[in-house]
């Protein structure tokens, strides 16, 4: 029988409820089953570590593991995999990751768990589906990514944790329960009218034809048995052992294009990461195909203004940074898989490039904007530890929910990455097999005299690298800490599920003040609610030279850092 958790924080169910989940996890759950996403909205503050994630009980997972001597990457496995059971909206072990590692010792990499396109492509009519069989057209990467991370950390950080018991928590998660969000009963009921058309989702997230409520305690035994079989046999097993046949066996019946064969194929690729001096800070950036470019180009462009004469949250303020943004993302068309096509890195992130697109900004009017909307969902993971070692982290399934396949008796929903793959034989996203898709995840880390200084990344497709430009300007330029950067008004440029319009999306607490000097500009103006799940939902842990450890997760997310 299916049991509700009260919200009242002092509840004997809640208090009862977090005392099973404490024996059978040995992690103490914090503010469980909120009601609203404004939840939290404290600064973590250590000398001995921190992590970040936008769910409390994968913080706490995290937590666990750098208390008992661990360190960032195994922290973050830790996390990933029980963000990967809590948050099914926005991620999990059928999808994708993209990590940025580094530490005091000059080493920096990124590892790109992207899923590569079936070697039999299907010939699609006019379009890709965004769901069904017809978009689970990319293998999924994130299982390996934690191979590959927990590899770096036995050889690099000396780590000494097993892989299997970093995924003894979400086991226990999947297995025993867990109070369903806020945040996916949210995206459960705005997709109510497409959901019942997902092979295998009503029966995983729709017991008895009902949708699950806030606090609903929600179980997923098959998916903990996959985690167990990955436990046990090792994260390839995902992808060419007894889990990988099941895992073909389920795609193949749900009518994917997708093998035994690409799944013995998808594996990590390690790459040197994008990088741009900014004010003396070298900010990091996954290279393509991801948009960690376009990340980059728009600091590159406010680089060029002396923001110390700009009123942080003024109408000059978002009017610049909106100006950015529409430079930088001229060029993200040509973002492809570099395996394809050849990337123009160097001259994007050039100081002459960057200067000329500064030039073009004209700080009382706004550029026209035409451009194509790339939606999508995901989340942040952000780790550092007593060392200094860090992680930055972005897990998705693309959409929210996905393909919405769930596949086979796996409990694996499969993402629909390859949706964003184009039929134009002139782009350089043209899908082809084997080839990775353009991808949005964009995590980010920036040094400060070669060591990690400050680790965020976002929720948000094409608003991940608008949502870092705030966030970023307001930590280096305007010196806020973690959670006034987080806490503050934010934007969003371009479509959104509910609006389709090219407008400027700005959430209601910036003031009118500055909406109607932004409209005079020319600005086409949305207001969004303020805290608005359309915002993002980010991250940030700030290192001080000093040893201090400052952050937080966003106050519109059910997550929080936590630290040491």
């Amino acid at each position: 029988m299916t049991k509700h958790l009260d919200p009242a924080p002092d509840s004997a169910a809640r208090r009862d409820f977090l005392a099973r989940l404490a024996a059978t996890t040995g992690v103490v759950a914090l503010a469980q089953a909120p009601s609203a996403f404004a939840q939290q909205s404290t600064l973590a503050t250590s000398t001995k570590g921190m992590v970040t994630s936008p769910h409390t009980l994968a913080s706490e997972a995290g937590l666990k593991v750098l208390r008992e001597g661990g360190n960032a990457i195994e922290a973050t496995i830790a996390m990933g995999a029980v963000i990967a059971v809590t948050y099914p909206h926005f991620c999990g072990i059928g999808g994708d990751a993209v990590w940025i590692v580094a530490d005091r010792d000059g080493r920096k990499t990124t590892l790109m768990g992207i899923g590569q396109a079936a070697a039999k492509t299907p010939a699609y009519s006019g379009k890709i589906p965004l769901r069904g069989a017809g978009s689970t057209v990319t293998s999924a990467c994130t299982v390996d990514t934690w191979n590959r991370a927990h590899e770096f950390s036995t050889k690099h950080w000396g780590g000494r944790k097993s892989f299997s018991a970093l995924l003894d928590v979400a086991i226990g998660y999947a297995e025993n329960g867990f109070p369903t969000t806020a945040s996916q009963v949210f995206w459960h009921d705005f997709r109510k009218d497409d959901v019942g058309n997902w092979p295998g989702f009503g029966k995983l997230f729709m017991p008895n034809g009902k949708a699950r409520q806030v606090g609903e305690i929600f179980r997923q035994p098959e998916l903990a048995r996959s985690l167990k079989l990955i436990a046990k046999n090792g994260p390839r097993d995902f992808y060419e052992g007894e889990l990988g046949a099941m895992i073909a066996k389920g795609l193949r019946e749900a009518g994917s294009p997708l093998t035994a064969a690409d799944l013995k194929k998808t594996v990590t690729k390690e790459a040197a990461p994008a990088m741009l001096d900014y004010r003396g800070i070298t900010l990091l950036a996954p290279p393509p195909p991801t948009q960690g470019v376009s990340t980059l180009e728009i600091m590159g462009v406010l680089r060029e203004f002396d923001l110390s004469k700009v009123a942080e949250g003024s109408a000059d303020y978002y009017h610049l940074c909106v100006e950015a943004v529409k430079q930088a993302f001229l060029d993200r068309p040509g973002i492809a898989d570099p395996d394809f096509v050849k990337q123009s890195v160097d001259l994007w992130l050039s100081k002459k490039h960057l200067a000329s697109k500064a030039a073009a900004i004209d700080k009382q009017h706004a550029m026209p904007w035409p451009h194509v909307f790339k939606t999508g969902d995901t989340v942040y993971i952000g780790a550092t530890d007593a060392e200094g070692r860090s992680v930055s982290i972005l897990q998705s399934v693309y959409f929210d929910w996905g393909s919405g396949v769930v596949v086979g008796d796996t409990g694996i929903l499969w993402q629909n990455r390859g949706a964003a793959f184009s039929l134009d034989p002139k782009s350089p996203n043209l899908l082809k097999p084997g080839k990775r898709p353009f991808y949005t995840l964009t995590p980010g880390m920036a040094l400060k005299d070669g060591k990690p200084h400050v680790l965020y990344g976002t929720q948000g497709a094409d608003g991940q690298p608008q949502t870092l430009a705030v966030v970023l300007t307001r930590l280096l330029d305007y010196k806020l800490d973690p959670i006034q950067a987080l806490a503050r008004p934010r934007f969003l440029l371009g479509r959104t599920f509910s609006d389709s319009r090219d407008s400027l999306k700005l959430e209601r607490d910036a003031g009118s003040k500055v909406f109607a000097e932004l409209a005079k500009r020319g600005h086409e103006m949305s207001p969004i609610e303020s805290n608005s799940p359309l915002g993002g939902q980010a991250g940030a842990i700030v290192i001080h030279a000093d040893g201090r450890i400052e952050g937080a997760h966003d106050p519109r997310s059910d997550g929080a850092a936590m630290g040491v």
